[in-house]
């Protein structure tokens, strides 16, 4: 058995050793590709908690990126090592990728799509968006759809193209947003009362934005009243409260104000022609 080995060690030595040797390699870039990975991994995550701008959505993005990367340039690295010619290889693997994006296009439109609303930061997660006919918060970001939830509680997942192909509302983004408060008094009463009694409402309301100031108008002359707006600035997470709570006020002030809030009104007039 050993004069066998011998032989066999003899015989095949460069073999072996030029075997072990790019085991060797092979382990080497394993172990630094798995810490460059690792590495380049952490930096994204420490970047991506001190940035307040992407909201986390970008993180598993670019974890994932690097990961396959990496991990494809490890077995290429690999492949040469052991002297495998990767260029026609490569080629294949490109053809291949050529065919199966055609025959996926749709789907990799909205990894594209999914791809730019992250990096542009068109939305971000717990905000209040309307794109086409549909609106919501939105809650999750992913290459493939958007998922939002609607005021009523509907759960929507929303291709990725359907969003980045059509113009985003996004309601959350500056913090801030006006209201118009509109209500109707008849034109026997006095215009200057009504704006007093907004004025009043207005210094009363420690949530309303004082820039930009609030503006009170006479917005229109109707058929049966005169319209009397109110604009006014809240921040977003007070809008709605803020908006339904005025409505009531409005109605009850100006009713104790002795102002009226006349019904629609038509004059008919009937002539009667004399048989």
């Amino acid at each position: 058995m050993e004069h066998q080995i011998a032989n066999l060690w003899e015989t095949h030595s460069g073999t072996i050793l030029g075997f072990a040797k790019n085991l060797g390699i092979t382990v080497i870039i394993i172990i630094v590709g798995a810490l460059v990975s690792k590495g380049l991994q952490k930096l994204i995550k420490k970047s991506d908690s001190d940035s307040t701008s992407t909201k986390g959505t970008l993180k598993p993005l670019f974890k994932a990126l690097i990961r396959y990367g990496i991990f494809i340039i490890c077995v290429i690295m690999i492949l040469n090592v052991f002297g495998i010619n990767t260029t026609s290889l490569l080629a294949i693997l490109g053809a291949a990728g050529i065919a199966v994006g055609l025959a996926l296009k749709d789907t990799l439109g909205n990894i594209a799509s999914g791809i730019m609303i992250l990096v542009m930061g068109s939305i971000h997660t717990e905000e209040f968006i309307e794109f086409g006919s549909f609106s919501g918060t939105v809650k999750e970001i992913n290459l493939f759809t958007t998922i939002l939830e609607t005021p009523d509680g509907i759960y929507i997942s929303a291709p990725n193209s359907s969003i980045w192909g059509n113009p985003i509302k996004n309601y959350t983004r500056n913090g801030k947003r006006r209201m118009e408060l509109s209500i109707g008094i008849a034109y026997s009463d006095s215009v200057d009362t009504a704006f007093n009694v907004m004025q009043n409402i207005i210094n009363c309301e420690p949530r309303f934005l004082t820039d930009p100031s609030p503006q009170i108008i006479l917005q229109s002359i109707e058929e049966s009243s005169v319209k009397i707006t109110l604009r006014v600035w809240a921040e977003v997470p007070d809008y709605w409260i803020v908006y339904w709570e005025m409505k009531k006020n409005l109605k009850t002030k100006f009713e104790e104000a002795g102002l009226t809030i006349p019904l629609p009104q038509r004059n008919v007039q009937v002539v009667m022609n004399g048989g």
